[in-house]
């Protein structure tokens, strides 16, 4: 009977400890977990983590034509162990600029400093765009992004997909917008093609209108490419009927290219008379003369 009460009394001391124990346990475990502060305890044999920043973009990958300056909002983040500085640093094409500025701020920035708990973390706006005057050709131009604060570091890929821009433009070489013309001759007008675009514009033709009976050839008559930049001189041969009365006339001039690109010009023409009708009229005028100074030589002398 005393033997019995005796195991019966180990039993429940044993089991007492078993719970004992797991209190114990559970209470060093929640030890390591963060505390109401937002610091962390550890155990004595347990090593601090390493500080770590983060650099993150909502729209990393930007797109737009040839020229354009994008704009990309980078976002921080930091778990580490003391307030710290970290300096940006970046890597960028050749003929392509950088400028750092806070997200709602206009004063470029190359450091920022990162505080414990900092209930709103730093935003940056980052610009990325050619140097002025330079139209980069399509593709793709990355930005590589690092912050940097002694050992700890943290890189962030940005980039740009550029797209064609194109511009196209058709003037007269002398720049005004009339001309004079003989008719039945063959007048030549220079005129200049514009590609201010930054890719090249191709299978260019020509159209025009013109008065009935008129002729407006253009040589060469068709292009079949023109580069980014540059301009190509074509000459257009006008030609009005030998009967057309002298005055001022309307005509257009256009060209069209790939892809669905156009332009044109609208001329006032001046027809002058040929010259050959302008000495016959001189001759008339002549001979009227000589004959009146003969019919008065004839009277004078009655």
């Amino acid at each position: 009977m005393i033997r019995s009460r005796v195991v019966r009394y180990l039993l429940c001391l044993g089991l007492l400890l078993a719970m004992f124990g797991s209190l114990l346990g559970g209470q060093i475990a929640l030890a390591t977990e963060e505390s109401s502060d937002g610091s962390f305890s550890l155990l004595p044999n347990q090593e601090a983590p390493p500080d770590v920043i983060e650099l993150s973009c909502k729209y990393p990958v930007l797109s737009g034509v040839s020229g354009h300056t994008f704009e990309f909002v980078v976002e921080t983040k930091y778990l580490g162990k003391k307030d710290r500085v970290f300096d940006l640093t970046w890597e960028e094409p050749l003929q392509w600029t950088v400028s750092i500025t806070e997200k709602y701020g206009t004063e470029k920035i190359k450091s920022f400093t990162m505080k414990l708990f900092e209930p709103i973390p730093p935003e940056f706006k980052v610009r990325f765009g050619p140097v002025a005057g330079y139209a980069p050709e399509p593709g793709e131009y990355p930005l590589t992004l690092t912050a940097t604060s002694e050992e700890v570091k943290a890189t962030i890929e940005l980039k740009t997909v550029v797209t064609a821009r194109y511009e196209f433009e058709m003037i007269p070489a002398t720049g005004r917008l009339n001309a004079e013309v003989t008719a039945s001759e063959d007048n030549h007008l220079s005129i200049l093609l514009i590609n201010g675009g930054s890719a090249a514009i191709e299978d260019i033709t020509f159209i025009s209108g013109r008065p009935e009976g008129w002729s407006i050839t253009y040589n060469p008559e068709t292009i079949e490419s023109l580069g980014a930049g540059l301009v190509q001189e074509v000459d257009v041969v006008i030609t009005p009927p030998d009967k057309t009365i002298a005055g001022d006339y309307a005509i257009t001039l256009g060209s069209e290219g790939k892809p669905e690109l156009s332009d044109s010009l609208e001329l006032r023409v001046t027809v002058l008379t040929p010259t050959i009708w302008g000495w016959v009229g001189v001759i008339i005028v002549v001979v009227v003369i000589a004959g009146l100074a003969v019919l008065f030589w004839r009277l004078g002398r009655r």
